[in-house]
């Protein structure tokens, strides 16, 4: 491990040293991690069945939202050590009213190489040039149904018209990727999901479908509503859909194309066997808390090194300690959902 030395910014004086070529940060399992998905918001606007089905409630005690220069120091940590995929999740991200701010301060960021950010789609329509134009480079929105009244009954809104205008949009920006992320219901009709191989047919994103996971806020959702993707994946096997090779970057999805589709189809399969084994990302909270697994039983608070720029070896020997921490799997399919109550106050 090599160190550089650098005098303190802040008093001109006080020499402080950081990791410097660091090929990644790297757990005991040697999974290399190069992707971090970064909530700067827990709020959300719509109802989802398995996330906030009785809509966001702000918690009592809940700590202020990490600020810009907190986000630029923390993203600047990780970026240090090897990552270069940042994902803006929430909640709900464009909540935020700085979201371009954000997105246009990771772009300064030369070490960082992909900038994408996770919505429901609700301002799509009308933000997704600002957020490109800042330097967006992907972008996934959470659709799960193409009928209007089986979104607003999963979502509690009636937003959908104007989430599809918004990816129609978003299609035609060059150089933007577009995905889409449906959850996987027992209520998950064949029509419907013709309605997403349709859509891929036409247009070139990804629909990826995700088996619903459990949190300890939707325990009995996930026993009435579980279904496995292994019917999903033996449709795609029938029918000659050859699966594509993953990056290093890449998140957990099994990505699958067609000559005759324009798009990919994607799935999420996190109860499958080895699914773990490939894991390349983590996690920070709106609040800056790191968690290593989305269900993890612990997390490591990353907060009180995000106040100056010389705390950046402090946050780096953090950030190395808790990954070499990581668990080799999640405990899932033991109804060990750790400290995840929530899919918004963890970021997705």
């Amino acid at each position: 491990m090599k160190f550089r030395t650098y005098l303190d910014p802040d008093s001109g004086q006080a020499p402080y040293r950081y990791v410097a070529d660091q090929v990644s940060l790297q757990d005991d399992y040697h999974r290399s991690f190069r992707y971090l998905r970064l909530s700067i918001t827990d709020k959300c606007n719509f109802r989802c069945q398995y996330c906030l089905p009785n809509g966001y409630q702000k918690p009592a005690d809940q700590p202020a939202e990490l600020s810009q220069p907190e986000i630029s120091r923390l993203v600047r940590g990780f970026t240090s050590l090897g990552v270069s995929k940042i994902r803006i999740t929430g909640g709900e991200p464009s909540l935020r009213r700085d979201l371009a701010d954000i997105i246009a301060d990771l772009a300064s960021n030369d070490l960082v190489k992909q900038i994408a950010v996770s919505t429901n789609g609700y301002r799509l329509e009308r933000d997704i040039l600002h957020w490109v134009e800042a330097g967006l480079n992907s972008v996934n929105v959470s659709v799960d149904s193409l009928e209007p009244a089986t979104f607003a009954q999963l979502t509690g809104s009636d937003s959908l018209p104007s989430v599809l205008r918004g990816i129609s949009k978003a299609v035609e920006i060059p150089g933007l990727t577009v995905k889409i992320n449906a959850v996987l219901h027992k209520q998950t009709r064949a029509d419907e999901l013709m309605r997403f191989f349709d859509l891929v047919k036409r247009q070139p994103v990804t629909v990826r479908f995700i088996e619903l996971m459990e949190t300890a806020g939707t325990q009995a959702y996930f026993e009435s509503e579980f279904v496995s993707s292994e019917r999903l994946m033996q449709y795609l096997r029938l029918h000659h859909w050859q699966e594509v090779k993953r990056g290093i970057d890449a998140g957990p999805a099994r990505e699958f194309s067609h000559p005759d589709y324009a798009g990919r189809i994607g799935v999420i399969a996190p109860y499958s066997s080895g699914f773990c084994d490939s894991c390349n990302r983590l996690r920070v909270t709106a609040t800056g808390n790191l968690h290593s697994c989305l269900f993890s039983q612990t997390s490591q608070p990353l907060r009180d090194y995000l106040q100056t720029d010389g705390q950046l070896h402090l946050l780096q020997q953090q950030l190395i300690q808790a990954v070499r921490n990581k668990k080799s799997a999640h405990n899932l399919h033991h109804r060990e959902t750790g400290l995840n109550y929530g899919f918004s106050a963890m970021g997705g």
